[in-house]
This record gives structure tokens, C-alpha cells and sequence, in this order.
């Protein structure tokens, strides 16, 4: 009997993942997946990372919006190859000429991959000429950063005297940062 696997996601804390679940939901999927994570590397989804190890042969997988799943053509073909090995079905609600029940529907779901790339980089572009543009007027400062320089004397204080079976990540956590960051602060 086929299984319908539902996976949302939004790209930030302030985004609902509401109407994605409602639509997931009336579709028919019975097990949903969602998350609040940038559409980074496959590793950093967690929970999409569960529902590829969910789905079982004859199931669907069930986005909401084709962007959802992925965002690179190659992020999307390594996925729908990891579904397509496990006998499993892709569908996009919002996308619906997207179903890799069909060859009609694989074509169009790379179609639509492409554009969805495409878009993407063009609004990387867009913004990346407005910071520029905003640096010239000496109105873009960048980021703010996540620690006070208290918080980041503190930070490199503990990673200096940290124990020899703590790692990076586990300091990095305590402070609610990335190990990236914590590299970063304390360089």
C-alpha cells in the first residue's frame, strides 16, 4: 500500500511552516517531516534526512513547493536518484505538473529545477549589488555579530582552556553559535 511522506520547510525562524503542513496534510500525507532550516547542505536538513531513510518502495514523498526540496539542480537530481533507487515516488503540490510517476513529470520537474536555480542566482546577484551599493554610501555595516565582546572574551577563554574530550562543537553549542563561528571568534 503506498505511503504518502510528507516533507516541509521553511528557511527561517520567522517563516510558518502552517500552510505548508495544512496542504501536506490535505493531500494525504500521512507521515510529515518538517523543519525550520536554510536550504544548505543535504547534511544541515535533518528531517529530510529522516524521511529519505523513511520512505520504503511504492511510497511518495509529498513537498509543498518544488523549493522546498531542494536547492540546486544538483542537490535535487542526488535526492530524487536516492528516492529512485528506494523505489519511491516524488510529488510537488504547488508544482503539479511535478510526479516522477511519469517521464512527462521527471522532464518537467528539471525544467522546473532550472528555473528555480536560475531564479535563485539572480537574486544573489540583486543582493549582493545592493550591498555593494549600500557599502558605497557607507550604509552597510554587514552582520551583526551573534556574541558581545564579553561573551566573546569568555568564548575564547573557555575554548583555551577547554577539557582534552570536549570538542569544538560542544562549546560552540553552549554559546549558541556555529562551529564556523566559534573558529572564527577565537582565530
Amino acid at each position: 500500500m503506498e505511503t504518502l511522506v510528507g516533507y516541509g520547510r521553511v528557511s527561517t525562524k520567522d517563516q510558518s511552516l502552517e500552510i505548508q503542513q495544512e496542504a501536506l496534510k490535505e493531500y494525504g500525507c500521512t507521515k510529515l517531516f518538517l523543519e525550520q532550516k536554510s536550504g544548505g547542505a543535504l547534511s544541515d536538513r535533518v528531517e529530510l534526512e529522516k524521511a529519505l531513510e523513511y520512505v520504503r518502495e511504492g511510497d511518495t514523498l509529498v513537498v509543498f513547493k518544488l523549493d522546498r526540496l531542494a536547492r540546486s539542480i544538483v542537490d535535487l537530481h542526488n535526492i530524487l536518484s536516492r528516492l529512485d533507487e528506494k523505489g519511491v515516488k516524488f510529488k510537488s503540490i504547488k508544482d503539479s505538473s511535478v510526479d516522477t510517476a511519469s517521464a512527462h513529470g521527471k522532464l518537467m520537474m528539471n525544467i522546473l529545477g532550472s528555473f528555480a536555480e536560475f531564479e535563485r542566482e539572480l537574486i544573489r546577484e540583486r543582493q549582493a549589488l545592493g550591498i555593494a551599493k549600500a557599502k558605497k554610501k557607507g550604509k552597510y555595516n554587514g552582520r551583526k555579530k551573534s556574541l558581545s565582546e564579553g561573551r566573546i572574551k569568555q568564548l575564547r577563554d573557555r575554548f583555551k582552556n577547554k577539557a582534552e574530550d570536549e570538542s569544538a562543537q560542544d562549546i560552540a553549542r553552549e554559546f549558541g553559535i556555529s562551529r564556523a563561528s566559534l573558529y572564527r571568534y577565537v582565530s
